[in-house]
C-alpha cells in the first residue's frame, strides 16, 4: 500500500511518543548492528519510523533500519531471488494473505522459535501462520479494513450496502481497487449477493460471482492501482464513491475533506500483514526481540492511535477506548478474504478477471 498523507494531524494529542508504558524486555545490543524491518510505504512507514520504532529501540537498545517495501507479489519475487543468492532483503517485514501464503509453500520464510516470544499468548489462532508441521513461519502484525467510502458533498446520504457499487444511479462514479487479490470484490460480491463466501469453495461458484461482478463494471470508472490517484479524485468529488482504506479515509475526513467511511451492513472486509522473517537472516535474536515486543497489547495500542490499524490482540487486553476502537474498526462480522482461492485458483482467476473488468 502506499498511502499519501500526513498522519500527524490525525493522532491529535492521544498517542505522544513515550506515553505509552511498554513492558520492556531485557536490554539486547544488536551485536550485528541495526535490523532491517520492512513496512508498507507511505504514511505507513513513516509513522512507524515516527512512534513505533523508537519505542521498540528504547524498550530493548536494538535500532532498526527502516525499508518501504512493496505489497504483493513484488516483495515476494525479491526475497526468493535473494534465497537463492542465500542472503535476504530485509530482516524481518509485514506480509499480507496472497504472497504470505505462496512464500509459505515454497519455504522462503524461516519456522520461527515460539520460546522467544512470550507474548504470542496475545494472539488467536488466526493470527499465526504454521507449516504443516506445525512450526511457526508468521505473527499477525496488524489489521485495516476496506469499506464504502463516499464524498460527502456529491452523496450526503453515504449508502450502507456494498449493493450500491451494482445501483445504475452510479454509473460511472466508483473507483475500486484494481486486482481481485487485493479489492477482495469476490469475498463482496459473495457477502453481498449469495449469503457469504462458501459460495468460492468451488470453481462454478467464483464463476457465479465473476458474472455478477460483470454486471457492475459499467458503474466504474476507474480500477485503481495508485490508491494516491483514487484518493484524490475521492477527495475533489470526481469519483464520488468506491472501495477504500478506512484508517486513510479517517484521515483525509480528520484533514478536513468530505470523505465518509461507512461499513456496510454485510461487513468491512478486514485484511491483515504479517511480520515474516525471510531465510538467512541472521540477528534472529534481535527479529524475535521485535516481533515479541510488536504483539504486546501495549503496542497494540500504539499502532492503532498512531498507524490507525485495527489490534491483532484481543482489545480488551489494550487501554483503547471504545472511540477509538471505533475510529479503527467495527463490532460488525468482517468480510474474511479467502486467500486460498487465489493460491488454488491463481492464474485463472487472474485471467478471468482482466477479461471481467475490460467489460
Amino acid at each position: 500500500m502506499t498511502r499519501t498523507l500526513s498522519r500527524r494531524r490525525f493522532m491529535g494529542t492521544a498517542a505522544a511518543t513515550g506515553a505509552v508504558a511498554l513492558s520492556a524486555p531485557s536490554i539486547l545490543r544488536a551485536a550485528n548492528g541495526p535490523i532491517k524491518v520492512g513496512t508498507y510505504g507511505g504514511f505507513f512507514e513513516e509513522s512507524f519510523k515516527q512512534f513505533i520504532f523508537p519505542e521498540f529501540t528504547a524498550a530493548t537498545g536494538i535500532e532498526v533500519n527502516s525499508m518501504a517495501v512493496p505489497t504483493g507479489e513484488t516483495w515476494l519475487v525479491q526475497i526468493k531471488n535473494a534465497a537463492r543468492a542465500k542472503t535476504a532483503p530485509a530482516d524481518v517485514s509485514l506480509m499480507a494473505g496472497t504472497p504470505r501464503n505462496e512464500g509459505a509453500q515454497q519455504k522462503l520464510f524461516q519456522t520461527l522459535d515460539e520460546s522467544k516470544l512470550p507474548n504470542l499468548s496475545n494472539l488467536n489462532d488466526r493470527f499465526q501462520d504454521r507449516y504443516d508441521d506445525g512450526g511457526l513461519y508468521g505473527v499477525g502484525a496488524l489489521s485495516w479494513y476496506i469499506t464504502l467510502c463516499t464524498n460527502s458533498d456529491e452523496i450526503p446520504e453515504a449508502p450502507t450496502s456494498w449493493a450500491a457499487l451494482w445501483d445504475e444511479q452510479y454509473k460511472d462514479q466508483i473507483g475500486v481497487l484494481g486486482l481481485a487479490s487485493n479489492s477482495f470484490l469476490l469475498e463482496v460480491t459473495a457477502a453481498t449477493h449469495f449469503g457469504g463466501t462458501d459460495i468460492l469453495s468451488t470453481k462454478d461458484g467464483i464463476q457465479q460471482c465473476f458474472d455478477k461482478i460483470a454486471e457492475m463494471v459499467p458503474n466504474v470508472r476507474l480500477w485503481y492501482k495508485d490508491e494516491g490517484a483514487f484518493q484524490q479524485a475521492l477527495q475533489d468529488g470526481e469519483i464520488p464513491m468506491g472501495q477504500y482504506y478506512h484508517d486513510v479515509a479517517g484521515l483525509a475526513a480528520a484533514e478536513g475533506f468530505p470523505v465518509v467511511s461507512t461499513f456496510p451492513k454485510e461487513g468491512g472486509v478486514l485484511d491483515s500483514g504479517y511480520w515474516i522473517v525471510p531465510q538467512y537472516v541472521e540477528p534472529l535474536d534481535e527479529v524475535h526481540a521485535f516481533i515479541d515486543f510488536m504483539s504486546t497489547p501495549e503496542t497494540q495500542a500504539l499502532l492503532a492511535r498512531n498507524v490507525g490499524t485495527a489490534p491483532v490482540v484481543n482489545a480488551e487486553l489494550t487501554d483503547l477506548t471504545e472511540e477509538e476502537l471505533a475510529a479503527v474498526g467495527s463490532p460488525k462480522d468482517p468480510i474474511i478474504p479467502r486467500y486460498d482461492i487465489y493460491q488454488e485458483h491463481a492464474d485463472w482467476i487472474s485471467d478471468t478477471w482482466n477479461r471481467v473488468i475490460a467489460g
